[in-house]
């Protein structure tokens, strides 16, 4: 009898489907300006997931020190609201954060800095780990937009698209040590991996600028696209992707010769760009088209076009190659 309801039971037990755990996928956050929404899609299958409001002008994005939260930059909502980054969901909002346009840690963790481009002015922040402590309200010239800082913390660089300038700013005094004339409509700023010179694109025209910013001069112009808008480095501590947003195309710029090594064709006005760990997947937003693009980057060619919403501008994944 015992040994009856035994199979019996195993007979019932074997019915039931066997289910795997799932593995998490990894969430792409993709900021759309105009729409005033985040597109969360999913990395492996590269479709959407879904789409929440967020804010009146989100525009660019960066993970916390500590890589628990993705801070979320409403320009015009005055805002700063925190998200998982495994999920893309809302963890909490911080109020009264005026016009952050573009913001960055530096590399010590100690400050947080705040572009407002329509305010014209830096606003330069305290972090402790969580909470941010307002320092002090810096004016500038017009539209303070893109940033970069150099390795020990002391500097933070800042350009004007609205006065062709970069400005150099002590971040222990807040104050402006130099401004320097650049060409026009200067966009993203980044500094090479030896911390030598920055790099500037020149949205205006068609090439990046090199300051060696100690001498406070520039030295070159690297020839790119048309449009030369923002920097993603390919995380080899020597190559940078430049995104040209007017002749649709994203340049490969060698950080040690200062050259142009490859162009990659991407349609619809490439922009802001996050690079998966393998560093094999560039995805970048399209601002004309109100898409993302996913590129093969051994082969430099377009696989995928996802629809998001209007304006796509930050892009952001957990899992992605380092930043040098």
């Amino acid at each position: 009898m015992l040994s009856r309801i035994l199979c019996l039971l195993l007979f019932v037990l074997s019915s039931f489907p066997v289910i795997a755990p799932q593995a998490e996928a990894g969430i792409v956050v993709v900021l759309n300006s105009r729409d005033a929404t985040v597109s969360l899609l999913d990395q492996e299958s590269q479709k959407e997931i879904s789409t929440y409001a967020i804010g009146k002008e989100p525009h660019h994005l960066m993970a916390t020190p500590d890589n628990k939260s993705v801070i979320v930059a409403n320009a015009v909502g005055n805002e700063l609201v925190f998200l998982d980054p495994k999920t893309g969901q809302v963890q909490r909002r911080m109020k009264d954060i005026a016009d952050p346009y573009q913001i960055g840690f530096s590399p010590d963790q100690k400050w947080f800095v705040s572009n407002s481009l329509r305010l014209d002015r830096v606003d330069f922040y305290q972090y402790g780990g969580k909470d941010l402590s307002l320092v002090k309200r810096v004016p500038l010239a017009k539209l303070p937009s893109h940033m970069a800082f150099d390795a020990a913390s002391t500097t933070v660089f800042i350009t004007h698209q609205g006065s062709d300038q970069v400005s150099a700013i002590d971040l222990a005094t807040q104050k402006v040590k130099w401004t320097l004339p650049v060409g026009k409509l200067p966009a993203g700023i980044a500094m090479t991996p030896d911390d030598k010179y920055l790099l500037v694109g020149i949205m205006g025209s068609d090439y990046v600028e090199v300051i060696d910013w100690r001498a406070q001069k520039t030295i070159k112009r690297i020839k790119t696209g048309a449009g030369a808008h923002n920097f993603r480095a390919l995380g080899d501590k020597r190559n940078t992707f430049v995104s040209n947003r007017v002749s649709n195309t994203i340049n490969i710029i060698d950080q040690i010769s200062l050259e142009n090594v490859a162009t990659i064709d991407v349609p619809g006005g490439p922009d802001c760009m996050e690079l998966s760990a393998d560093g094999k997947s560039l995805w970048v937003t399209l601002r004309w088209i109100k898409k993302v693009a996913v590129i093969d980057v051994p082969s430099k060619k377009v696989l995928k076009l996802i629809p998001v919403g209007r304006s796509p501008h930050g892009v952001y994944f957990m899992d992605h190659a380092p930043r040098i």
